[in-house]
């Protein structure tokens, strides 16, 4: 793997939304009443996602901070190095927005790079292979995230009910309709990096957990039924999707996190073959 390498699949998830998004993009959109606001807001969208394909342009002037996921068994440094030169080139030849500032002077760095960044979690393979996934986190949605630790005498329903009231909360910030990460478990931080990881999940497949894949259909329904809409304009379709990581926790706790995502759900997974060569995921 090459710095080469990275600054492509940064260019890439940068001016090209995966399919599975899209495709829940045109399903809202003919959910909506023709002629209506939020109608009109997704067929601007999906424009929006043709002409950023087509030109080979960032889709939002937002090109978010970058998580990276990596699952490999050792070599840490090196795929952190490769990783950093990568997004400096992309920060040049896509181009990105540097976005990457000191927390108290806010001083930029210039390159997307800083202390603590690149933001990569690293975990090991199970079968020694190299694979990662890239996720384009803008700051519109970032800040109407939230994480809580719950009382763990009602675990469903209030997981349900953080869930729902962050959403609420958010409204038309994050510009939905949005992708909702949850993380359920773990501790305090496993909790918000399950709920990054869960966004890298496709919509279009729900998770092999049965009860997990239909508390997400169940909150995706009480989201909708919000009537927050495609950019706050009301509809049916305030989210495109729900995506849940659990882990298992303390028995007196109950960490939650929920990563709002804006409908600009840029992410792509890839493996890394033996002879260097990249293979794209879905």
């Amino acid at each position: 793997m090459k710095p080469e390498n990275i600054a492509d699949l940064i260019r890439i998830i940068e001016c090209q939304i995966p399919r599975d998004v899209e495709s829940a993009l045109e399903r809202c959109r003919e959910e909506e009443e023709e002629g209506s606001i939020s109608r009109q807001v997704l067929e601007a969208i999906l424009e929006n996602i043709r002409y950023a394909r087509e030109n080979g342009i960032p889709m939002c002037q937002d090109t978010g901070s970058l998580v990276f996921f990596v699952s490999a068994n050792g070599m840490c440094s090196k795929i952190r190095n490769t990783i950093m030169e990568g997004i400096a080139m992309a920060t040049e030849r896509v181009p990105l927005r540097a976005n990457i500032v000191d927390p108290f002077s806010r001083r930029n760095t210039g390159n997307n790079l800083g202390r603590g960044n690149p933001i990569i979690h690293f975990e090991p393979s199970p079968d020694g292979a190299v694979r990662a996934g890239i996720l384009a986190k803008g700051a519109g949605s970032e800040n109407v995230s939230a994480v809580t630790m719950l009382d763990p005498d009602r675990p469903v329903e209030g997981v349900k009910e953080f869930v729902v009231q962050t959403v609420r909360k958010a409204g038309a910030k994050p510009c939905p309709p949005i992708v909702v990460g949850i993380g359920v478990g773990g501790s305090l931080d496993e909790a918000a990096i399950l709920s990054k990881k869960a966004l890298m999940r496709r919509l279009d497949k729900p998770s092999e957990d049965v009860f997990t894949g239909l508390l997400e259909a169940e909150l995706l329904r009480e989201i909708n039924a919000l009537g927050i809409g495609p950019m706050g304009f009301g509809g049916k379709n305030t989210a495109l999707g729900v995506r849940m990581e659990v882990a298992d926790c303390h028995t007196a706790s109950l960490p939650v996190a929920v990563s709002i995502q804006c409908w600009a759900l840029r992410r792509i997974s890839f493996e890394v073959m033996k002879d260097g060569a990249i293979l794209r995921g879905d």
